[in-house]
This record gives structure tokens, sequence and C-alpha cells, in this order.
């Protein structure tokens, strides 16, 4: 299950709804206040919410870090009822907060090692058919 920080929300939001003059005080508060309906959990049934909250939360979806989906249950009395809930963008948010302020993601320092390599390596790989230069390309896939 993936994981959101406080931090990494409070991130995200700056570099979405933020741009709309939002202060950091403002964005803090609004990261508490978003955490507080999810807390652990990845989604927030919409009864839950007043139309303050919804209005709030119809602002996020337009920014990305909210969707919602719905779920239909047939009752005894033969009513089909629809449940609406609301579901936190973990990856999203996580992408938004690894942003630099430009808005380009940032590079894993690890990653960076690739932008080393030279182009005489990259295309010598390229020729020994990407195998680990053994020279032998890899096994086909029978199944494909």
């Amino acid at each position: 299950m993936t994981v959101v920080t406080m931090q990494q929300v409070e991130k995200a939001l700056k570099r979405t709804v933020g741009r709309r003059g939002m202060s950091d005080a403002e964005i803090k508060n609004l990261a508490v206040y978003l955490m507080s309906f999810f807390g652990y959990t990845d989604e927030v049934i919409d009864n839950r919410l007043t139309a303050d909250d919804r209005d709030v939360f119809y602002m996020l979806e337009e920014e990305g870090l909210l969707t919602t989906t719905q779920e239909e249950v047939l009752l005894k009395k033969g009513k089909l009822w629809r449940i609406h809930y609301w579901i936190l963008k973990k990856d999203q948010i996580i992408r938004f907060a690894k942003m630099d302020e430009e808005g380009a993601e940032q590079r894993d320092e690890a990653a960076q090692v690739y932008d080393q390599v030279s182009d005489e390596e990259w295309a010598r790989h390229k020729a020994s058919g990407g195998s680990g230069g053994s020279g032998n390309p890899l096994p086909k896939d029978e199944t494909h």
C-alpha cells in the first residue's frame, strides 16, 4: 500500500492549488484538512462530506489529486442504492511532490548515472543486441 506523508501532500498542493495564490499557511491548513478525511485510508464516502467539503474536493479533483468512484448495491426491497466515494490519488501526489519549482520532475540521483554514459557506449550496447555485451541476442519468447 502506498503511503503519502503530510509533507508530500503540502508539496503537491503547493504545485497545484498554490499557483492560484494560496499562502504557505493556507496550503498547510488545506493539507491538514484533506488528510483529516483520509487518514490512513485511500477513500472517503461522499455522504460524510458537507456541501463546503464537497466543493473543496471538486477543486482538488480538477487539480488531479482526487478522483471519484461509485458502487451500486441492491437493497432487500429491490431498490438500487448508489454509494459515491472520493479516492486520494497517492501516486499523483507523490509525483507532484517530486517536481521542482519549474514543474519538471526531479530525477532520482541513481538514475542520473545514465546521463553520464556516452553516446558511443549506448551505440555499442545497442549493436551488441542489448544482451550485456556478449554479442548473443536474447532468446525470443515463443508465446508472442
